[in-house]
C-alpha cells in the first residue's frame, strides 16, 4: 500500500514500464529511497553499537552503510544503462545495470569478509556487551524498516523486470536474518558468559557473504549470455508463423544486451522457387512486424522448404519416426532430398540438447539401420545442431 503510493507520488507514468525513461525513473527511485533508508538504519545501529559495546550490531551497522553505497550504485547502473547506443557502443548501454549488480556483489562480498574477522576476533577476545531495553526496542524497530525495503525492493524488481533490484530485496532479507540474529545475541548475553556476540557476527556474515554470492551469479549471467525465456520465444515463434509466407521457423539466436533489448537471428522456411524479390520482401515485412510488438531487432535467413513434395514427406515422415524411437528430445528439420550421380540423398539437421553426449556417428548408423528395411532408402547425411534458445 504505502510502496504502490509512493511510485504514484515519485514516479511519473508509472503504468508504462516498457519506456525505457520509466525504467530509469523507477531505478532511482528505488536507489533513493535504499540509500536514505540504509544510511538512517547504519546511524541508528552505529551509534547502538558504540554504546553498547557489540560487534554484532556494529557489523550490522556497516552492512547498512554497504547497502547505501550498493544503492548508488544501482542508480548508476541504471543511468549507464538508459544512454542510447553510440559508434561505441552500438547495442546501447543497457548491460550497464548487470554491471552495476556486479560491483554491488563486490562490495557485500567484501563487507562480509570483513565482518567474518571481526567476528572471529571478538570470539577468541570476548567484550562486554551493555545493552538496554531501549537500545533493543531500537534495533528491533530498524528491523521493521528493513523488512518494509524487502518488500519495496521486491514489488519494483518483479514490475520492471529488474535483477538487480531483486538482488538488493535478497539482500535486504538477508539483512533482516542477522539483525535478528544481533538481537538474540544481545538478549542471550546478558545470561551467558559465552561470546555469543562474536558468534552472531559470524552468522551475519555468513548470510551477508552467501547473499553477496547469490547477487554475483544472478549478475554475472546475463552478461555471459543466459538463454531467452520460453514465453519470449514463443511469442516470436507464434508472431512469425502469422506473417504471410512463413511456414515454420528453427534456429533462433537470441541475444540480449539488456531489459527490453533483444537482437536475434532465425531461419524462416518459405516455399522453394518463390521470386527472389518477394521473398526479401516478406522477410523484411516480417522483421518489421516483429519489431514493432516486440523488443527485439530481428534478422531472417531465408530457408526453402519443399512441403508439397510426396516423396520427400514420405522419408521425412519415416525419419521423425525412427528419431523418436531413439529420443523424444531430438528434433528433424531442414530436409532435402537430392540425386547426385544416381545416389539418392536426404540432408536434415538435427536438433539435440547440448547435455546429449551422443556421438554423431552412433545417430548415423542407428537411423541408416532404421531407415534400410525400406526399399530404395536414400542415404542419410545428417547434421547435428544445438540450440540456443
Amino acid at each position: 500500500m504505502i510502496t504502490e503510493l509512493l511510485i504514484r507520488l515519485f514516479v511519473p507514468d508509472h503504468e508504462h514500464i516498457e519506456r525505457p525513461a520509466v525504467r530509469l525513473r523507477y531505478g532511482v527511485f528505488s536507489g533513493s529511497v535504499g540509500i536514505a533508508v540504509n544510511v538512517a538504519l547504519s546511524a541508528l545501529k552505529f551509534a547502538v553499537g558504540i554504546a553498547s559495546g557489540s560487534v554484532a550490531v556494529a557489523a550490522d551497522a556497516v552492512n547498512n552503510l554497504s547497502d547505501a553505497g550498493s544503492s548508488v550504485v544501482t542508480i548508476l547502473g541504471f543511468k549507464l544503462a538508459a544512454k542510447p547506443a553510440d559508434s561505441d557502443h552500438p547495442f546501447g548501454h543497457g548491460r550497464g545495470e548487470h554491471v552495476a549488480g556486479v560491483v554491488v556483489a563486490v562490495v557485500v562480498i567484501a563487507m562480509g569478509l570483513n565482518f567474518l574477522k571481526e567476528s572471529a576476533l571478538r570470539i577468541w577476545h570476548p567484550g562486554e556487551v551493555k545493552m538496554s531495553v531501549t537500545m533493543i526496542a531500537v534495533v528491533a524497530a530498524a528491523t521493521l524498516l528493513k523488512a518494509w525495503l524487502f518488500f519495496f525492493y521486491r514489488h519494483i524488481g518483479n514490475a520492471i523486470g529488474s535483477g538487480t533490484i531483486r538482488a538488493a530485496a535478497f539482500d535486504s532479507l538477508c539483512d533482516l536474518g542477522s539483525t535478528a540474529a544481533v538481537l538474540v545475541a544481545v538478549a542471550a548475553g546478558h545470561f551467558t558468559d559465552f561470546p555469543v556476540d562474536g558468534c552472531a557476527g559470524v552468522l551475519v556474515a555468513g548470510l551477508v557473504l552467501f547473499g553477496g554470492w547469490k547477487i554475483l551469479r544472478e549478475t554475472t549471467d546475463p552478461l555471459l549470455g543466459k538463454p531467452p525465456s520460453p514465453e519470449l520465444v514463443g511469442e516470436l515463434q507464434s508472431r512469425l508463423l502469422q506473417c504471410q509466407g512463413i511456414r515454420g521457423v528453427h534456429d533462433i539466436i537470441m541475444h540480449n544486451y539488456g531489459p527490453n533489448q533483444y537482437f536475434a537471428t532465425a531461419h524462416a522456411e518459405v516455399a522453394p522457387g518463390s521470386d527472389i524479390l518477394e521473398v526479401h520482401d516478406l522477410l523484411e515485412n516480417a522483421e518489421v512486424e516483429i519489431e514493432r510488438h516486440m523488443p527485439v531487432h530481428l534478422l531472417l535467413h531465408c530457408d526453402p522448404c519443399d512441403s508439397e513434395d510426396p516423396e520427400l514427406r514420405l522419408w521425412q515422415g519415416r525419419l521423425e519416426n525412427a528419431v523418436a524411437e531413439i529420443s523424444s528430445r531430438y528434433k528433424v528439420y531442414d530436409l532435402r532430398l537430392r540425386e547426385e550421380d544416381g545416389v539418392k540423398k536426404l540432408h536434415f539437421h538435427l536438433l539435440m540438447p547440448r547435455d546429449d553426449g551422443t556421438e554423431r556417428e552412433v545417430l548415423q548408423s542407428a537411423l541408416t539401420s532404421a531407415l534400410s528395411r525400406f526399399p530404395d532408402a536414400p542415404v542419410l547425411e545428417l547434421q547435428i545442431i544445438n540450440s540456443y534458445v
